[in-house]
């Protein structure tokens, strides 16, 4: 790999939220980004007219349903052709609505199922032989119920689930040129549906530190994952406030 050229990461969902958040800090730090987005294109473009006017031609937009298999080798190889190389692979985009036993449809398994968990797994292995070549690393974003349940999210807990375990497996099947970690934030954003003062309150009342946490918790541990944690496979690191100590 060209030493003079920054590295690239491309981020899924990287528009807005979290995504976006993760791109300013991954920027800030000197990367090149690729940042995909579904339908955000305004807010997309905002992001990459921010950080441009930072640092000229160092961001790409790469558009993608993430439902359609067959456009996920195409954003791998966009976000490589670019500058010539993919260094780290964050997959962020997520889908989250709840889905009660007794009213869960084909369609939500299938659209939960798909940003949550099957793009992960054909985004990796699409970039897995460009990473091989960074000794790059792969940085999914889980969910501390993939772990512990949520009430009446059984199919998003269910696709989270699936992804903390196929974070694991990448980390055995791309070692040792690849690491592959996961993050599983906690009450960091609340839901764009909105969530009352009262379940706000209950949610942080078993929050160890006693308060939610930003997006830029989240951005500084991908920073980490993907500069500085080199000895750092197969984890998966909740980014809470200490939610998970309580059942």
């Amino acid at each position: 790999m060209d030493p003079n050229i920054p590295k690239t990461a491309l981020i899924t969902g990287g528009a807005r939220r979290i995504g976006a958040v993760i791109a300013r800090t991954l920027h800030q730090a000197g990367y090149n980004l690729a940042l995909h987005y579904r339908s955000s294109f305004q807010e997309a473009e905002a992001v990459r007219e921010e950080l441009e006017a930072r640092r000229p031609a160092s961001v790409i937009l790469l558009t993608a349903d993430l439902q359609q298999n067959n456009a996920l080798p195409n954003l791998i190889e966009q976000a490589a052709a670019r500058w010539g190389r993919l260094d780290v692979l964050i997959n962020n985009a997520s889908s989250f609505y709840p889905t009660p036993v007794g009213t869960v449809t084909e369609a939500q398994w299938d659209e939960l199922m798909a940003s949550n968990l099957k793009a992960p797994l054909f985004l990796a292995q699409a970039a897995a032989p460009y990473l091989r070549r960074a000794h790059g690393c792969i940085i999914n974003m889980i969910d501390i119920h993939g772990l512990r349940p949520l009430r009446k999210h059984p199919v998003y807990c269910i696709a989270k689930a699936g992804l903390a375990m196929l974070t694991q497996s990448l980390a055995r099947e791309l070692a040792p040129a690849v690491r592959v970690n996961g993050i599983a934030p906690g009450a960091i954003l609340w839901p764009e549906q909105g969530a009352s003062e009262a379940v706000q309150a209950s949610v942080l009342s078993r929050v160890a530190l006693g308060r939610s946490g930003t997006p830029e918790d989240i951005a500084a541990t991908v920073l980490f994952l993907a500069q500085d944690g080199a000895y750092i496979t197969g984890q998966i690191i909740s980014v809470d406030g200490g939610r998970s100590l309580f059942v």
